[in-house]
């Protein structure tokens, strides 16, 4: 469920490349998930690492999480019996 979260949410990322020669990738909709790295890999993985990381806090914080193509992240509380 997370992996194709994950995998929907990173191929609408874009990419540039900066003035340095490194790349900047960003997800549009997922405010404050971004990366920069020295290849557009190193990038795109450390958009992966971020994007991870904002999931945790989102749903930590009970937050919503935008749906990506379907796909959608919801917390549901446990009764206790």
């Amino acid at each position: 469920m997370i992996h194709e979260y994950i995998q929907s949410a990173i191929k609408k990322a874009k990419y540039k490349t900066l003035g340095d020669g490194t790349w900047f990738g960003e997800i549009p909709g997922f405010e404050g998930v971004w990366a920069n790295g020295k290849s557009l890999e190193d990038c795109r993985q450390e958009l992966i690492d971020v994007l991870e990381e904002w999931l945790i806090l989102k749903l930590r914080d009970g937050d919503s999480i935008p749906e990506v193509d379907g796909h959608s992240i919801k917390i549901q509380p446990i009764q206790a019996a």
